[in-house]
């Protein structure tokens, strides 16, 4: 099993160290040609405008887009506006993942937050599932779902904070900055 990160901006090293701490192995992903032989992506935590023009610069993002038809691919806050078909804006998006994203939506650098987040469908250590500890900074907002998209995850006020269609996953938090790997795992089983 060979996950891909894609590494041309935001958070990409801590992703890399969780999936080695799972045990799988992980590959930088700059150019088209570092797609080949993997079963899954991740598209970091960093600056969307900025990602969506590098992947541009990079001729990356329809080698991406082709990529996630096929295979796995998690966006993880960031990442998540970059799966989305709307971000509100004009700017590259992937366009595979039928969710509506507000940029921003908590407020600048200085409202991030962490809170636990109730996980059912994550796979639980020694018979129990408890709550997972999300970190939120400056974080989006899944604003809504459409299509065969479903909601994985809320605050306990509704607002969605994670989606799943298909074979991709979208969170708005960054669960590679805790030590609680089950999402790594979950986006792992997804790409099997």
């Amino acid at each position: 099993m060979k996950i891909g990160v894609l590494a041309i901006q935001g958070d990409f090293a801590e992703h890399l160290v969780a999936l080695k701490r799972i045990g799988v192995e992980g590959r930088e992903v700059r150019l088209p040609e570092h797609l080949d032989g993997l079963q899954g992506l991740i598209i970091p935590g960093g600056e969307s405008t900025t990602i969506g023009k590098l992947a541009v610069d990079f001729q990356l993002l329809e080698p991406l887009k082709q990529f996630g038809r096929v295979h796995a691919i998690w966006g993880t806050c960031a990442g998540a506006i970059f799966m989305s078909k709307d971000a509100h804006r004009d700017q590259p998006l992937l366009g595979l993942m039928d969710i509506t994203v507000e940029r921003n939506a908590f407020g600048r650098q200085i409202a991030s937050f962490e809170v636990d987040l109730d996980a059912p469908y994550l796979p639980s250590f020694n018979g129990s599932s408890h709550p997972f500890h999300a970190v939120f900074i400056r974080a989006p907002l899944i604003e809504s779902v459409h299509g065969d998209a479903q909601i994985l995850t809320a605050l306990p006020d509704g607002r969605i904070v994670a989606a799943r269609q298909n074979r991709w996953l979208a969170t708005v938090f960054h669960p590679e900055l805790t030590n609680d790997d089950r999402f790594h795992h979950y986006f792992v089983e997804l790409a099997r």
